[in-house]
């Protein structure tokens, strides 16, 4: 069974997308913010992959997909960015900081399976 890890403030949010994932017969572990998320992956911890909200306060996603990329343990885990926003800047910025994927917020669970089938495939290769 896959662990999917979800870093979102939004408590409803994480839990719709664990709901989700449970039905994809995913276990979940949810985060509130990008620092919690840092510190359990140095203490050890390493899921088979992650899906990032870019808006939190402190750290965005986007910063930390940015420290997941430049640490070589970490450079491989496959990463979906999930967000409200549409605009093109904010999507590029996502794939070229390494993002294996991006869903648009409300997010359906064919949606959601099609997007992980398609990063899993990537680091599979």
């Amino acid at each position: 069974m896959k662990q999917i890890w979800i870093v979102d403030d939004d408590e409803e949010m994480g839990n719709a997308i664990s709901l989700m994932l449970s039905l994809l017969e995913c276990q979940t572990k949810h985060f509130y913010n990008a620092r919690s998320t840092a510190q359990a992956l140095l203490a050890g911890g390493l899921p088979d992959m992650m899906i990032l909200d870019i808006n939190m306060p402190e750290v965005s996603g986007l910063d930390l997909l940015e420290f997941l990329r430049r640490r070589k343990e970490w450079k491989n885990l496959p990463v979906i960015m999930l967000s409200s926003e549409a605009a093109d800047v904010t999507v590029d910025r996502a794939l070229h900081l390494g993002a294996d994927g991006y869903v648009m917020k409300p997010v359906t669970i064919d949606e959601l399976e099609k997007v992980m089938s398609q990063a899993f495939y990537k680091h599979i290769l």
